[in-house]
């Protein structure tokens, strides 16, 4: 179990403010919203890369929120691989099991089966900067699953590919979530990629989070005509339709209202 309780951020003029999530064991998680709105600050606050000003994140009752990235245990892939240049492919998957000591034999096991499981082998003796974008995307999903993550974020790891590399990782991104029971947060900005791998959605504007609850609750009770026009709704289909409305659909950076949420998180 994942909590995220009430956090903020301050980074330069934006402001993460009282984002509440809790993500169970073996959720799949999609964090969905407008370019700015947050989503990018809120996964590497919890990764530990920025601090919070406010707030605690909670993994599996133990409070990480003043702990080190590399004392989490938590796994990040960024929209760009980001792979290690002077690194192999095998260097770079098992590079977060030598940081952590793991025995040679140990780790040698762990890479073997994330090369066998993302169908690495055939670029194994390829420098990591003559791979495609969907390779080193690979790459990076199997270097951040190597550490075995209580919690895997993805940030618009998908984006940057071109449209039937995106949907073969798509899927493999499902695959993999189902076979290794992974718990995971994913961030997009896509409603067909929320649509195909999230168990649950939390919509952010401005730097919170306004509604959270399957797709289909989404779609059945959007919270405010924000929502309803993000997920491609006709905004008169909101369950009311707040004082702020007019502005949030007008200019998606605003402050939006605060919800109660599907799941009772807020």
């Amino acid at each position: 179990m994942i909590e995220i309780q009430h956090l903020g951020c301050l980074f330069g003029d934006f402001a993460l403010e009282d984002v509440s999530l809790r993500i169970g064991k073996g959720e799949y998680w999609v964090l969905l919203g407008p370019s700015g709105c947050g989503k990018s600050v809120l996964l590497q606050t919890i990764a530990g890369f920025f601090p919070p000003t406010a707030g605690r994140i909670l993994v599996d009752g133990r409070d990480v929120t003043a702990q080190a990235p590399e004392q989490r245990n938590i796994g990040l892939v960024f929209q760009q691989a980001a792979l290690f240049p002077h690194l192999s492919v095998r260097g770079n998957i098992e590079y977060g099991l030598r940081a952590r000591r793991v025995p040679a034999a140990e780790a040698r096991r762990t890479v073997d089966e994330l090369i066998d499981r993302l169908g690495l082998a055939a670029v194994l003796p390829r420098p990591v900067a003559t791979l495609s974008g969907g390779e080193a995307q690979r790459v990076a999903i199997a270097r951040a699953l190597a550490v075995r993550p209580v919690l895997l974020l993805l940030d618009e790891p998908l984006s940057a590919l071109d449209h039937n590399a995106r949907l073969e990782l798509q899927a493999e991104l499902a695959r993999l979530h189902k076979e290794l029971d992974l718990t995971t947060l994913h961030v997009t900005h896509s409603r067909d990629e929320a649509a195909a791998l999230g168990d649950f959605l939390a919509v952010m504007l401005g730097g919170r989070v306004i509604q959270t609850g399957t797709l289909a609750d989404l779609r059945e009770k959007p919270r405010c005509p924000f929502v309803a026009r993000f997920l491609g709704l006709d905004p008169s289909s909101a369950v009311s339709r707040p004082p702020c409305a007019a502005a949030c659909l007008d200019q998606p950076g605003c402050v939006p209202c605060v919800s109660v949420d599907e799941k009772g998180q807020r």
